[in-house]
């Protein structure tokens, strides 16, 4: 495969966003959109991506991390000046230059790939990348020579009637010989109305100087259009997101509901699990096969085995082994390991902690900082008591354990091996292997008591 090497540009502010973060980090389908404008390159072949920024440009490192290089530009004056900022980086490159739009996420690396390797068999200086527009008003209108080569880009306000019946329009990606590319720029003027030095005006130089400019059309409009309100960002969100799901079904996953099932870009799901309505699956989260999940599961970063069902339950940052049955309404919170055929019941909270093989904490419960063994039954109710209103503390379980209804086990505590808990009971101190702890007050009554209150 033919690399590459592509220049970002993420300098402005998008200020039809109306937000105070750079318009490059709103997100669609769990991923920002300047992250999936980078994957794609990076899975399209790409070399080296040089990121440019601008507007909040130290977020922007932050969030994107060191996986690209980086270059400032501390005026916004137009998008040449912008790709003027990344010559010293690029100085010793000789083959092609992409240029990207850090706010298109629909972009594809298939797209991308098919996109470089047309520009290299055409031998033009420079290409662009063109889209067939249903509604090309406002775009820039692509007109061709009759071999196919670009004669010019008409903007919307300037091009003649018949000039806007063309719906090829301009898609703002253009791949570049990189030594053309840089010596054409030292002749961009901002000689307009703003004041700015705009990219595309690099192809009327190359074509002056009798340089072969060419175009290549994207297979589809939408995987061009880039994003600048957050009316747009839902538009991008929703088709990002109909692609995963159609990605999933043709991989064995079976979805019920499409249209109600959200699914960020970097969610795997293995074969014949089944997702039910209003499911919402995010981040990095991985689930295996033959699971059953949803409605209303929300997972975020979770890790989940084969065969687990999930209904009505919020998980985040935690595990899940395989076979286990999580009820209604539980909150899986982060650091939890939820061990290989572990049930655990409605209305439960589990946080950071680690739930034996076949374990039960069947309903109504909250196990936090909890070290449980295999084949443990929690009563209904059952409170690991982990915070003294200053610091936290764990609470051991061993193998084999029975802990009755309603008990608070105040940790630090631990409760041995094939130990009973009585229904009721304030565990405050160890309870031995095989032993029974009762530690509640002893049943009274008293007589007359009701005729006293009256």
């Amino acid at each position: 495969m033919l690399d590459f090497v592509t220049v970002i540009l993420a300098a402005g502010k998008g200020t039809r966003m109306k937000s105070k973060l750079p318009k490059v980090l709103h997100r669609a389908a769990g991923k920002s959109m300047l992250q999936h404008v980078i994957d794609a390159a990076y899975a399209a072949g790409a070399r080296r991506n040089i990121v440019v920024t601008g507007f909040g440009g130290d977020v922007v490192r932050t969030a994107i991390g060191d996986s690209v290089e980086y270059v400032e530009q501390c005026e916004q004056l137009g998008t040449g000046h912008a790709v003027l900022q990344a010559k010293d980086l690029l100085s010793g490159e000789h083959g092609t230059i992409m240029v990207l739009c850090g706010d298109t996420p629909l972009l594809t690396a298939e797209l991308l790939a098919r996109f470089h390797e047309e520009h290299v068999n055409a031998g033009a200086k420079a290409t662009v990348l063109t889209a067939i527009m249903p509604n090309a008003k406002g775009y820039g209108r692509i007109i061709r020579r009759e071999n196919g080569e670009v004669l010019k880009i008409v903007e919307h306000k300037d091009a003649t009637p018949e000039e806007r019946e063309i719906h090829e329009v301009n898609a703002g990606i253009y791949c570049f010989d990189a030594e053309a590319l840089f010596s054409a720029l030292t002749k961009v003027t901002n000689d307009n109305a703003q004041g700015e030095y705009y990219l595309p005006d690099v192809l009327s130089i190359l074509r002056d100087a009798g340089e072969k400019i060419w175009a290549v059309v994207a297979d589809n409009y939408e995987s061009t259009l880039g994003i600048n309100s957050r009316s747009q960002l839902a538009v991008a969100e929703r088709i990002l997101r109909k692609r995963k799901v159609e990605e999933l079904m043709a991989d064995g996953v079976t979805i019920m509901d499409p249209n109600t099932t959200f699914i960020d870009a970097e969610v795997r799901v293995g074969m014949d699990t089944i997702i039910y309505p209003f499911t919402i699956l995010e981040g990095v989260t991985v689930i295996g096969e033959d699971c059953i999940i949803g409605p209303h599961v929300r997972f975020q970063d979770m890790v989940i085995g084969d065969g687990v069902k999930a209904h009505y339950v919020y998980a985040h940052d935690a595990e899940v082994e395989s076979g286990s049955d999580l009820g209604q309404f539980n909150h899986i919170r982060p650091d939890s390991h939820i061990g290989t055929g572990v049930k655990i019941g409605n209305f439960v909270e589990i946080k950071n902690s680690n739930i034996g093989e076949c374990s039960k904490v069947p309903h109504l419960s909250y196990i936090g900082d909890c070290d449980m063994g295999a084949h443990v039954n929690m009563g209904c109710g059952t409170i690991t008591v982990n915070y003294d209103g200053k610091n936290k503390y764990r609470t051991s379980i061993g193998n084999d354990a029975f802990v009755g209804c309603n008990s608070n086990l105040v940790a630090p505590v631990v409760v041995g091996e094939n130990a009973y808990v009585a229904a009721g009971s304030t565990i405050t101190r160890d309870v031995p292997s095989g032993t029974l702890a009762v530690a509640r007050a002893r049943q009274k009554e008293i007589e007359g008591w009701h005729d006293k209150r009256k």
